[in-house]
């Protein structure tokens, strides 16, 4: 950092080369302008003419990775790299495209920020009119302010406790294992992703902020006041450099995706992943895990619950007390591999605990130090840390050649005996050393700084070990921290929660805050980590949000000794039957949301006003959110609560999902929530991809089947994704669709056909509606086989013509 500045520094434009402005100053501060797309630009000041880190693994310009080694932070490939009109004119430099303006003032660099709107150029931020930038005034960190308007909401920075609206709160990202967390006031937490999204309620614009930082940073929307500054909002970063990212709107859904988009093209797992996900930390804790593992077959047997997978906690690793890992306790499973077997004999895949720090007892310590792979000092020597109940060494994932190490230890430590998929724990890299250095990094810099990094090149590595092992096969990983661009390997959770009430409904916001920053694959621990044991109500209310949430899965260490399971409470057994029945049913729309994600950026789960920015009253705290574009759900988060209030989101009518009622949006309701049914609420003319079979443990059917809410007059076309669920065939366009129309009038016209290079294998598709749709149904495109109302729904089925095709589109 320079010497302090009497004045701000005056920069001048010197260079332009292509999409890329260079701006310099006397006091040899350098300033980069990029203009990459129509609506982003980029921003880096620094203090000299270089990086101080050189790469990024955060930008992917829409692709599924990026390099192995990082991206050279100079590289413009991949980006657009519109025209854009450039004006200086000494006094003030301006750069735009038709969808985003910058006005530099060389004074001091104070930008001004407007984006394109009906209503001409509308200023969408500014930096704060006093010192925005750290021109050597306070400190060695990295610091950027900006003006603050009351109007003004903020979203975003990944999983944070408490309302969305992050205005006139302070929030810490330095990723933390928070064991036992507060959900609505803990801080910090996980994940580290510094971006948001500023909404200005009165103007009715949206824009992004990316900070390109693995440093420990803070970001402050309001807390701190100042006499002399005004109302302003802040950035600050414990090291590295100031390299930030605007994202223009002009919806918060545009900046979202766009953010996505810039960050990676998300992981497209397998179908099963969607499925319940059995787990607890007792079995595998206990002395006699192998057998205890086999009961929960069992009991999911005698309970008839469907489950798709089984989380394997990491007591399978243990050393006396203590848990290393790639090691199989022998006494605990006897045998892994017969083990592994007997799960993929009852349809369930296995998803164990891999934890990236080693404990000087484990097997591989000696091996991991000798060659340099773990986190060490400039002397080699490795860099203890906390860890669990002793002192541990984290591998040192910037080094090339210990990611190949871990590749081979998750190989033959987990694959070969038959584990599918690899659940990256404890990841948060809580260094605190200045001695520790990150090896595979340019100038092998402090690893303090560059602590996200490491959970994020190690879920690269466990997916590339999935990957080498079985190529045709879809990698699954799953990671509880990590940072911008981590979509793109895994799914995650919102880490150790406490079983309350107050968790459940704060839960479901930090989903929500981790959707609208690019991560939406995600859930919680249903039932609450850690605590007491939630009662029969909070259980299953809890299941009920569960079931619509992209990771589905009951996980627990509660005091006591007791688990969290299905079954845990015998007269709420039959309700949380139904419950993951329905989930199982919902999962061919699930796996659609999950497919154009990955294809068009679009979260999973989402706010209400994701997907109604006209609405004012949708920015309201609540705790309904949307599942997808069509299917609204709103959690039971009150005890002894029957009856929910709602507000249901104007431009659009709205069907009861259970009822079949009717009603008009733009209005609060109060409706029925009975223990055990979940409130959901139908678009106007939606058409829900299901499965219609009747599904048992022991006996899983595919029965292909649209639920649709007609209107009483006007035209619906749907479409949903159809292809093995597991292999990588999809990448060579082995994918199907189901399509179906329906001319809404006095009658029902109902059209259907198949598309793509596999077609669903399926002859038949079923048609719901609920029992008080009585218009008669004509058919085109295949055969009317029956016509049946019982008292859930009325189910058409049609026998579809195998000769109907036609070309599969990219976005149903």
């Amino acid at each position: 950092m320079k010497a302090t500045l009497a004045a701000p520094p005056r920069f001048r434009l010197v260079r332009r080369d292509g999409p890329h402005l260079v701006l310099e100053c006397d006091e040899d501060f350098t300033a980069h302008f990029f203009v990459l797309e129509r609506d982003i630009f980029r921003v880096a000041v620094l203090p000299g003419p270089r990086f101080a880190m050189t790469r990024t693994w955060a930008i992917t310009a829409g692709e599924d990775d990026v390099a192995e080694g990082g991206r050279d932070r100079f590289d413009v490939s991949g980006f657009s790299a519109p025209a854009f009109e450039l004006a200086d004119s000494g006094e003030l430099i301006v750069v735009a495209t038709d969808r985003l303006r910058v006005a530099i003032n060389p004074i001091g660099l104070s930008c001004v920020w407007s984006m394109a709107t009906p209503d001409g150029w509308t200023e969408i931020a500014r930096d704060r009119h006093t010192q925005a930038y750290n021109f050597g005034w306070w400190d060695r960190k990295i610091h950027h302010y900006l003006a603050r308007k009351p109007t003004e909401r903020y979203y975003g920075l990944g999983e944070r406790c408490g309302d969305m609206d992050r205005a006139l709160r302070r929030f810490r990202l330095r990723n933390t294992d928070a064991l036992g967390y507060d959900a609505s006031t803990t801080d910090p937490l996980y994940k580290h992703i510094p971006f948001y999204i500023t909404h200005d309620k009165t103007a009715a614009t949206a824009f992004g902020l990316f900070y390109d930082t693995y440093a420990d940073c803070e970001f402050d929307f309001g807390a701190e006041r100042s006499a002399y500054h005004g109302l302003f909002r802040s950035f600050v970063a414990e090291a590295g450099d100031l390299d930030y990212y605007v994202i223009a709107g002009p919806a918060v859904a545009d900046v979202t995706r766009r953010f996505t988009w810039l960050t990676g093209r998300p992981a497209f797992p397998p179908q099963w992943s969607l499925g319940y996900s059995g787990s607890t930390m007792s079995y595998t804790d206990a002395p006699d895990a192998q057998s205890r593992m086999a009961e929960f077959i069992d009991k999911c047997r005698r309970h008839d619950i469907l489950c798709d997978s089984f989380h394997l906690s990491s007591g399978y690793t243990s050393i006396g007390s203590r848990r290393h890992v790639f090691h199989w306790n022998h006494e605990k499973f006897p045998d892994p591999a017969a083990f592994a077997r007997s799960y993929h004999d009852a349809g369930l895949k296995l998803c164990a605990n891999i934890k990236p720090c080693l404990l000087a007892e484990n097997p591989l310590f000696e091996e991991a130090r000798e060659k340099r792979f773990l986190i060490c000092d400039a002397t080699g020597e490795p860099v203890w840390t906390q860890f669990w109940d002793g002192l541990g060494t984290y591998v040192d994932f910037t080094n090339p050649a210990a990611r190949s190490w871990w590749e081979e230890q998750v190989t033959s430590s987990l694959l070969a005996y038959g584990i599918d998929a690899t659940w990256n724990d404890n990841n948060e890299y809580e260094i605190a050393s200045p001695q520790a250095l990150a090896q595979g990094l340019e100038g092998t810099p402090p690893a303090m700084e560059s602590k996200p990094l490491q959970p994020l090149l190690m879920m690269r590595a466990s997916r590339d070990a999935q990957k080498c092992f079985a190529p045709g096969r879809r990698a699954f990983v799953v990671s509880r921290s990590g940072a911008a661009g981590m979509q793109r390997y895994a799914q995650t959770w919102s880490g150790d929660n406490t079983t309350s009430w107050k968790t459940l409904r704060y839960n479901i916001k930090m989903g929500l805050g981790l959707a609208l920053s690019g991560v939406s694959n995600s859930g919680h621990d249903v039932g609450g980590f850690t605590g007491p044991a939630p009662d029969a109500e909070l259980f299953v209310r809890w299941v009920e949000a569960g079931i619509f949430m992209p990771r589905f899965s009951i996980h627990s260490w509660n005091t006591g000794g007791t688990v969290n399971e299905p079954w845990m409470y015998p007269d709420a057994t039959p309700r949380v039957r139904e419950l993951i029945v329905l989930r199982h049913a919902l999962k061919p729309y699930l796996y659609d949301l999950l497919r154009h994600y990955r294809e068009e950026f679009e979260p999973m789960w989402r706010p209400l006003f994701y997907d109604f920015p006209g609405d004012p009253r949708c920015t309201d705290e609540s705790d309904t959110y949307m599942l997808g574009s069509q299917l609204l759900i709103a959690p039971v988060c009150v005890p002894n609560t029957r009856t929910l209030g709602l507000y249901l989101p104007a431009g659009t009518g709205w069907t009861d999902f259970w009822r079949g009622t009717r009603i008009a949006g733009g209005r609060d309701v109060r409706v029925e929530a009975p223990l055990g049914r979940p409130v959901v609420f139908v678009r106007d003319g939606a058409a829900i991809a299901m499965n219609a079979a009747e599904q048992h443990f022991d006996h899983r059917a595919d029965e292909p089947a649209f639920a649709v809410f007609p209107p009483r007059r006007g035209r619906i076309d749907a479409a949903s994704y159809v292809d093995d669920g597991e292999s990588e065939s999809w990448r060579d366009g082995q994918f199907g669709y189901w399509h179906i129309s329906l001319d809404c009038a006095n009658r029902l016209e109902i059209a259907c056909r198949k598309s793509g290079g596999r077609p669903p294998p399926s002859d038949r598709l079923a048609i719901l509606l609920r029992p008080r749709e009585t218009r008669p149904a004509t058919i085109s495109g295949g055969m009317l086989l029956s016509d049946e109302t019982g008292a859930s729904w009325r189910k058409i089925v049609i026998a579809v013509e195998p000769g109907i095709q036609g070309r599969a589109p990219l976005d149903p």
